[in-house]
């Protein structure tokens, strides 16, 4: 029990009384001669009462503080025992938010595993954290002798299926753009679209990468579908271009039977056939260059050519249409050394196209005029600006002219003024003429016929021999 139930103090005079009768009756009994004695006792009298008094001071500070220390201790087991219920509250609390993670873990593990797209999960260092049944699937590791692949590396993965996965791990850009793979069954190959999804976390030097998840998606209908739609494209382009030259071919070609006919039977006129049959000829060539210039892919090869000379030998080479409907051509030009990037067979096609198309508006007894002239200062360039040095050649006629709510589709692939052409020749010399990195244009000249203007960049000798 503590002192503090023993709160009475200490009787000091009941104390004192006693020693002054002690040292009364020690008085009584001794004689006068041991004074002495007397007043040793009476010293030692007055020191025990003044111990007494001490010792009783100090016991009651005792007695005080450890009734202070009891009030503590009782205010002490007080606060203890609110920890002990705020603890089990919390306990209670972080048991069922466990219980609720777990719920939640277990409900996300579910919805992940039932996704239609595979999921990888991987750590910073490429170590497989998490990987569902859909992306064992695809890359065809669902019956492979592991069991389980988490903790397994990426690389290790990567060499059972055959996928380059490592280079999709390595593309941090979060792009949408996802990288394709084709994965190799016996059976059939399996075509998979794989993309980069980078987690963050933040720390003090900034967000460094924690985890990185690849999202992989089955396109093997899509690529089969984009298979069939390419080669029902190519179908169509195949019987469009049948179509084209079925429709160009037919009529020519029945000229060039009737001419043969004609040589066969008449000797004495086959030098009158003759021409007319070699501009059939040609012109059917022209036809079918047309058509494969216009469907094909391929690009001109440019080499530095003279465009006179070309151009020359092109005029030549149509000069019999020209004569079998009865249309005068000319080619004027005073710049024979001029060279250019081009193409013999490209400036050829240009000729041929442009001289057939004023030929075939222009009535018998007209005129078809080439010139090859510098080009006006100030005319702007294919590549921009007008500080280079261009030459012009200028195609016109003494036809009707371009209709002018036609002359903004005159280039246009499939458009025919009359309706009577594949439209394909004036489209082929715009390509030809990007192609040569230059351009044409078209107007009507007043009181006569349409005036076509070709622009070519002049290759200087420095350029050539460079």
């Amino acid at each position: 029990m503590l002192p503090s139930s023993h709160l009475a103090p200490i009787n000091l005079s009941f104390a004192n009384r006693e020693g002054e009768g002690r040292a009364c009756e020690n008085t009584d009994g001794l004689s006068d001669s041991s004074s002495l004695s007397r007043q040793h006792s009476k010293d030692k009298s007055e020191l025990l009462t003044a111990s007494v008094a001490v010792l009783a001071s100090e016991f009651s500070e005792f007695i005080s503080a450890a009734s202070i220390l009891e009030k503590s201790y009782s205010a002490l087991q007080d606060e203890v025992s609110a920890l002990d219920r705020e603890l089990l509250e919390r306990n209670a609390a972080l048991n069922t938010s466990l219980a609720e993670n777990q719920r939640m873990r277990v409900a996300l593990q579910q919805i992940v595993d039932s996704m239609p797209c595979g999921v990888l999960v991987l750590d910073h260092d490429g170590v497989i954290s998490m990987i569902n049944p859909e992306c064992k699937q695809l890359l065809g590791v669902d019956g492979s002798h592991y069991e389980d692949w988490t903790s397994k590396t990426l690389r290790q993965i990567s060499e059972y299926s055959g996928v380059n996965l490592e280079a999709s791990y390595r593309d941090g850009s979060n792009s949408d753009a996802g990288q394709e793979y084709c994965v190799r069954f016996s059976s059939s190959d399996r075509w998979i679209e794989v993309r980069n999804r980078r987690l963050f976390r933040r720390s003090v030097r900034g967000p460094r990468p924690d985890q990185c998840i690849l999202i992989m998606r089955d396109i093997t209908a899509q690529k089969r579908t984009e298979k069939e739609r390419e080669a029902g494209r190519k179908a169509m382009a195949l019987a469009e271009l049948t179509t084209i030259l079925a429709h160009e071919i037919r009529n020519p070609l029945a000229s060039l039977e009737l001419f043969a006919e004609l040589i066969e039977k008449d000797e004495g006129r086959r030098g009158e056939w003759i021409p007319n049959l070699r501009a059939g000829i040609r012109s059917l060539s022209g036809t079918v260059n047309n058509v494969l210039s216009f469907h094909g892919s391929g690009s001109l090869k440019l080499v530095p050519v003279s465009l006179a000379a070309a151009i020359g030998r092109a005029i030549k080479f149509i000069q019999p249409l020209a004569d079998q409907a009865e249309v005068s051509l000319k080619w004027l030009t005073v710049h024979d050394q001029l060279q250019v990037m081009g193409s013999d067979s490209g400036l050829q096609q240009l000729v041929l196209n442009l001289v057939s198309n004023a030929i075939h508006h222009t009535p018998a007894g007209g005129c078809v005029t080439v010139v090859l002239k510098p080009a006006q200062s100030g005319t702007p360039c294919e590549t921009g600006g007008t500080d280079c040095e261009q030459v012009m050649v200028e195609f016109s006629d003494t036809g009707c002219g371009v209709r002018s709510d036609q002359i903004g589709r005159i280039f246009e692939p499939g458009f025919s003024g009359r309706g009577d052409t594949s439209g394909l020749g004036l489209a082929v010399c715009e390509r030809i003429m990007k192609q040569h990195h230059g351009t044409i244009s078209v107007s009507n000249i007043i009181h006569s016929g349409a005036r076509f203007a070709l622009l070519f960049p002049v290759l200087h000798e420095s350029q050539a021999t460079s």
